[in-house]
């Protein structure tokens, strides 16, 4: 695999540091999970392909493990505000100094700096600060956040993978490793940098859901079905709009112009009446194979049994029958092996990872009489 050979120490989090961690474990990196002891449970559900790790970063014994651990590791991954592994003793002045090669990657809503930076916030939070949820929402209505996923996951999660990347590949010419402040407020301003580049032809200037891209158009919104179902329609391009407007069974010539803005609300209720009459299977079979850019809108348990999603083995199923995407994207030569293991409990693999890393048994008997760590290993059942 691609990142065969990469040790990741991951400090549990919520969310977005869980999801870097993960795509960097379906990789091929080897990911420890440094959790709390005392902690129970994945909040995350993102450990798969992980080993866990319990130790007390609060106690200056659990600090030094730590130390030792990330002097032998190629990155730390880290979620908390500014300042806070500072005061552990664990900032990356002193880390790197013990291992120049480490790649520190920093995540956090608000960044490093900035008079928000110790500042507590969620996904929506860091979505409203970088503007894009100003632009999220029917018109007439209040912005809304689209899931966590924006922030959380695209923002912040996965521009922080592409940032340990990077470093990575420059290490291979510097051999040096570098401090990434991945702010979940910034990775999501720039995945939105189409709309900042697009403003100036005017795509955007009317109000909230009436604009060609957010809802506002009858070609590019959702329509109910006879059953209950939805249907996405996404035929933008001239020639896509005429094969819609054929599946639909209208005439072009009926109807106003496509672009024609004022003629939009009529042009939608028309549509939707015209979509309320089949179910969505029969507009699938209407429109499957074709350009006309409609498709299902596919619940979860829908998605799976998806003819191009089983063609392609979009979905995989873990040991515990747990159904969840593959890992993107494919890769020709290095394609992720994803975990079909359980998730880890908290200190599972505590003893292991210490042993590994050269401590006697010593010294891990003694850390866990003093209760720096914790051993927590899975019992056999009989």
């Amino acid at each position: 695999m691609a990142l065969r050979g990469i040790l990741v120490l991951e400090l549990a989090g919520l969310a977005p540091g869980p999801f870097c961690g993960m795509v960097l474990a379906d990789f091929g990196a080897q990911v420890v999970r440094v959790d709390r002891p005392g902690a129970r449970g994945d909040v995350s559900f993102m450990a798969r392909g992980k080993r866990s790790l319990a130790v007390n970063l609060k106690r200056p014994d659990g600090a030094l493990v730590l130390r030792r651990l990330c002097a032998q590791a190629d990155v730390v991954l880290e979620p908390f505000r500014h300042g806070v592994m500072e005061k552990l003793q664990l900032g990356p002045e002193i880390l790197q100094r013990e291992n120049p090669k480490l790649i520190y990657a920093r995540l956090s809503g608000f960044g490093q700096s900035g008079r928000f930076c110790g500042v507590a916030g969620h996904d929506i939070n860091y979505l409203a600060l970088s503007g894009v949820l100003s632009k999220i929402g029917r018109s007439g209505e209040n912005p809304y956040a689209p899931l966590n996923l924006l922030a959380d996951f695209g923002g912040g999660g996965l521009i922080c993978t592409l940032g340990i990347l990077l470093a990575l590949f420059q290490r291979t010419r510097s051999g040096k490793g570098q401090v990434i402040d991945a702010s979940m407020v910034e990775g999501t301003a720039y995945l939105s940098s189409f709309l900042w580049k697009s403003q100036q032809v005017g795509l955007w200037e009317r109000p909230r859901g009436q604009n060609m891209l957010d809802g506002g158009a009858p070609f590019y919104t959702t329509y109910r079905t006879a059953d209950g179902g939805f249907m996405a329609v996404g035929a933008v391009e001239p020639q896509f709009y005429k094969l819609l407007i054929k599946g639909l069974g209208l005439k072009s010539d009926e109807l106003p112009n496509q672009m024609s803005m004022t003629d939009w609300p009529e042009m939608k209720r028309r549509f939707a009446e015209v979509f309320a009459k089949k179910t969505k299977e029969e507009w699938c079979q209407i429109f499957d194979g074709t350009d006309a850019c409609v498709t299902p809108v596919l619940t979860f348990e829908e998605v799976t049994q998806h003819d191009h999603n089983k063609e392609r083995g979009s979905f995989i199923t873990d040991e515990e029958q747990n159904v969840s995407p593959r890992p993107a994207p494919l890769l020709s030569d290095t394609p992720a092996l994803p975990s079909s293991k359980r998730d880890p409990f908290v200190g599972e693999h505590t003893e292991e990872i210490l042993q590994e890393f050269g401590f006697s048994q010593v010294e891990i008997n003694q850390l866990a009489s003093d209760k720096i760590i914790e051993i927590n290993k899975p019992r056999a059942n009989l």
